[in-house]
């Protein structure tokens, strides 16, 4: 059985369609998940007032269900393109998955 990472990505709203059309133009990218979410924190570095009062800032996240051997080069080549851009990502090992 081959070992799966599911990577997931937040980004600013502001970069949702670039990181879509990105996904899209990889190979070895077979599906992805996006979805809004709100991000909380208590530091308020970067936040508009609006989302200072709010005590959340939009964001979107994606998820990426990939092969272990496919992770080191997505995320070299994420880190190359959106240098810069505030996005978030972590790598959590996929114990099963499945289609019914």
């Amino acid at each position: 059985m081959t070992a799966h990472n599911l990577i997931t990505l937040t980004v600013s709203p502001s970069i949702e369609e670039a990181l879509v059309d990105w996904l899209l133009g990889l190979e070895t990218t077979r599906g992805f998940t996006s979805f809004p979410v709100h991000g909380h924190s208590s530091q308020l570095q970067g936040l508009s007032l609006a989302e200072q009062v709010a005590g959340r800032k939009k964001q979107v996240r994606f998820q990426i269900h990939l092969p272990e051997r496919e992770t080191a080069e997505f995320i070299a080549r994420l880190q190359q393109d959106f240098q810069g851009t505030g996005l978030h990502y972590w790598i959590s090992p996929v114990t099963e998955s499945g289609h019914l």
